[in-house]
């Protein structure tokens, strides 16, 4: 019988992005870009083109996620986001609970379309709230108040099976008490999972330019920070809301099935400018990238393909890009799965010291980072890999 190629340990997903915001937020390196009008008829026939090139490739797959990302895809029409599932549909097989995620913002405008999109089939979406008060709000660019974030959450509790809100903490001037409060009053609408993040200042940005220039003022030091952590593990916890990954926490079944793909290794398609795939194809693993500029990706689209030249992904490669993904969730690494990838085994002593030092834990042949771990991830990995 046939072995099973690796990238079915962790399934088969689509990635769809949309490069457009209304306004580009201070703390966002993402794909984004501002732009008077949009024609979504020229986008839709792209993205449609694209789906057709990329499901000659991936013929009889089962598709466990669809993703609908930005930029801000609540600013997709309606009927963009059915022609897209409807094609994504002729082409694959479905998943029984396949899921299908959309991010919004959470303006009043953006959530008036929740209705069309669960029409469509979205039946997941992922609430940029980022902040529950209306100053943190103004200095985060967003372009919702929070009593907006509060009606779009509890008109998405109504719409979709499933619901997700984003958090920023550690932000400017905020103390240790109001993130437990805005954490706890979050949690009190009743979220299925929540993605935490601590705020980071990433070149590029405009907060990375005011931090260099030293006017990014009132950010937390270290030790406020990780207190912030430790009372976000603490409070999900009581919630019920499992800590699955870094800086992910959800309810029992209600885990990103999309991220899980991602995380725990499998094959997904990136589509739409400045998208990044991984595709194995003949038993060998590409790296796929896509045009950033969204007239760009227009373009290459309409002379036969928005991607890039692809890169193979060699063993050694592979297994540093899964133990960098798989220490990332709670459940951890495979040993054997390390070892069919890259055709080399973890040395135990190399385990075995990390574990003394409490860094990771071991469960048969599953090896996990723990807490401390998390932190130092990156160095984790370098003292695992083998020479």
């Amino acid at each position: 019988m046939k072995q099973p190629e690796d990238w079915q340990e962790g399934g088969f997903a689509l990635y769809l992005h949309w490069p457009f915001c209304k306004a580009k937020c201070p703390y966002c390196d993402f794909n984004s870009h501002v732009r008077a009008a949009v024609d979504q008829k020229d986008w839709q026939a792209a993205y449609l083109a694209e789906i057709d090139r990329a499901a000659a490739e991936t013929p009889d797959r089962l598709l466990r996620s669809v993703f609908f990302g930005g930029g801000t895809p609540s600013l997709m029409e309606g009927p963009l986001v059915a022609a897209i599932l409807e094609r994504i549909a002729k082409h694959w097989r479905f998943a029984n609970d396949i899921e299908i995620t959309l991010e919004a913002n959470p303006t009043s405008v953006e959530a008036g379309r929740f209705r069309e999109y669960r029409a469509a089939g979205v039946n997941r979406v992922s609430l940029g709230l980022q902040a529950l008060n209306d100053e943190d709000l103004r200095r985060l660019g967003r372009q919702h108040s929070a009593a907006e974030a509060l009606a779009a959450f509890a008109l998405a509790r109504d719409v979709f099976p499933r619901v997700s809100g984003d958090l920023i903490y550690a932000r400017q001037d905020q103390t240790l008490a109001a993130w437990q409060e805005e954490l706890q009053r979050l949690i009190a609408l009743g979220p299925d999972h929540l993605s935490l993040y601590q705020l980071t200042i990433e070149d590029g940005t405009a907060f990375g330019a005011l931090a260099r220039a030293g006017k990014l003022k009132g950010l937390p030091d270290e030790d406020l920070a990780a207190d912030m952590y430790a009372a976000t593990s603490e409070i999900t916890a009581k919630a019920r809301l499992s800590a699955y990954e870094v800086s992910n926490y959800a309810a029992a079944g209600a885990e990103s099935r999309h991220n899980l793909v991602y995380w725990r290794m499998g094959d997904y398609l990136g589509i739409g400018p400045g998208a990044h795939g991984r595709l194995t194809l003949d038993g060998k693993r590409y790296a796929t990238d896509t045009q950033r500029n969204p007239e760009a990706w227009l373009a290459a689209v309409r002379n036969g393909s928005g991607e890039k030249p692809r890169e193979l992904v060699d063993p050694a490669a592979q297994g540093t890009e899964y133990l960098l993904m798989a220490l990332r969730l709670t459940e951890g690494a495979s040993l054997r799965r390390f070892a069919r990838m890259t055709g080399q085994e973890i040395a135990p002593d190399r385990v075995k010291s990390l574990v003394e030092d409490g860094f990771l834990t071991v469960d048969g042949e599953m090896i996990a980072a723990t807490e401390a771990g998390r932190l130092l991830l990156n160095r984790l990995v370098l003292e695992l890999m083998p020479d």
